[in-house]
């Protein structure tokens, strides 16, 4: 047995090491594929394919019916809102222990996708209650913070995300709202702008600096309510997603509590980094809905609609514009989904979210632009609802991160890599 084992392994040894090589990675394959099943991106758990079919019939038939009327009002109606919470649609990460559905990230990208195909308006508004004011007090706020506010934030009160400033856009470490410490409270002043869900919510998350001699490591998250003394000071009049509220707020000797810094003094900026970079991936999702929402409008009337004695959508030449625009769709789709299970995962995801957010503002403002033209005449009148996504389309290029700050930060990684 001994003598035939070592003729055998004479016999491997005077092989080419490029079949030797061949053989090991075809066992090593096999094991892997007896190990793990290896799925496309957009591949989904039960769990998942429930949760869009469930908010495509809330978007279709809830959402859909008021689209118009609260873009022409500029506001959201409050039965949207409460169907939002009802349908378990604000807490979607957040544990069952503190109201929510405890799901995964990609489950509240869906949501932000499929309800963006109905309205960006209120996509957004779920969007930044759930990637923003959620997650940073599921990652950052102590016990007793996420015992107090999530099981409101999950079932009932909306939040709102308070950092841009009139000085402070893509500079946003140059914010400056100022808290001084008094007592067991901390007295906040200045103002913010382009503050969405601010006219509807009733939690905010507030940066604010309470050491400018540090710079932006002076930066500190405050949790607040509007009943502490948050004012109002305009609300801003849009090109699109108008439904959505996005105000200037002011603070006049607002006072908050000690215990309500989420993740310690000084520790605001590095809360802002991080959750930006992850509520890009929500913004992707927002403007990859609205592309195909756009699509799902326009393409139908152009089988419908005949000219010379065929369907419009029959000529090649916008035959081809509708497959060129479901391939730049499908390419968005994919970069959202990649960046949302890499998050999910625990890898790195900024730059992915990056080139999420970068081409799917690009192509919902594409797409939603060629479906007016494809619908003609009655693409361009408000009663379609066509030319909504694309005034919509316009913000995925500038909040959260404009488009050059976008192709700043990949252009980073790619020196990295190779300088």
């Amino acid at each position: 047995m001994l003598r035939a084992a070592a003729r055998s392994t004479r016999t491997f040894r005077t092989q080419p090491a490029a079949l030797r090589t061949t053989r090991t990675f075809t066992a090593s394959c096999s094991r892997l594929t007896e190990s793990f099943a290896l799925n496309s991106l957009d591949t989904f758990t039960e769990e998942e394919e429930i949760l869009r079919e469930s908010v495509k019939r809330f978007a279709n038939e809830v959402v859909g019916p008021k689209v118009r009327e609260m873009d022409e009002r500029e506001s959201m109606d409050p039965g949207i809102i409460k169907g939002l919470f009802e349908q378990g649609l604000m807490g979607i990460e957040t544990g069952v222990d503190h109201g929510g559905a405890e799901s995964s990230f990609t489950s509240a990208i869906i949501a932000i996708e499929e309800l963006a195909k109905v309205d960006p308006s209120v996509s957004v508004m779920c969007d930044v209650h759930n990637t923003l004011v959620n997650t940073v007090l599921r990652q950052h706020g102590t016990k007793e913070q996420q015992d107090q506010w999530l099981p409101q934030l999950s079932q009932s009160k909306l939040g709102s995300f308070c950092l841009s400033e009139a000085a402070s856009g893509s500079d946003a470490f140059a914010l400056q709202t100022r808290a001084e410490k008094d007592g067991d409270h901390w007295v906040v002043n200045g103002s913010k702008m382009w503050i969405t869900n601010s006219y509807e919510a009733e939690i905010f998350l507030i940066f604010a600096n309470v050491d400018p001699s540090k710079g932006y490591k002076g930066i500190t998250c405050f949790i607040a309510t509007k009943d502490m003394g948050i004012k109002i000071a305009k609300k801003e009049e849009k090109l699109g997603i108008r439904a959505s509220s996005t105000c200037t707020l002011n603070f006049d000797d607002l006072r908050i509590p000690a215990e309500n810094v989420i993740g310690g003094e000084g520790k605001g900026y590095k809360i802002a980094i991080e959750i930006l970079n992850e509520g890009r991936i929500g913004i992707a999702a927002q403007m990859l809905g609205l592309a195909q929402g756009a699509f799902d409008k326009a393409v139908p009337y152009t089988y419908q609609r005949s000219q010379f004695g065929q369907p419009v959508g029959t000529f090649q030449g916008m035959a081809f514009q509708l497959a060129q625009a479901s391939v730049e769709i499908e390419s968005a789709r994919l970069l959202t989904y990649n960046a949302a299970r890499r998050k999910e995962e625990g890898k790195s995801f900024t730059k992915e979210a990056a080139m999420a957010k970068y081409w799917a503002s690009i192509i919902a403002q594409r797409v939603s632009g060629q479906a007016i033209e494809w619908a003609g005449g009655v693409g361009f009148t408000r009663e379609t609802g066509i030319e909504k996504f694309w005034r919509d389309s316009k913000i995925g290029a500038i909040y959260e991160g404009t488009s050059n700050i976008q192709l700043q930060t990949i252009a980073k990684f790619i020196q990295k890599q190779y300088s």
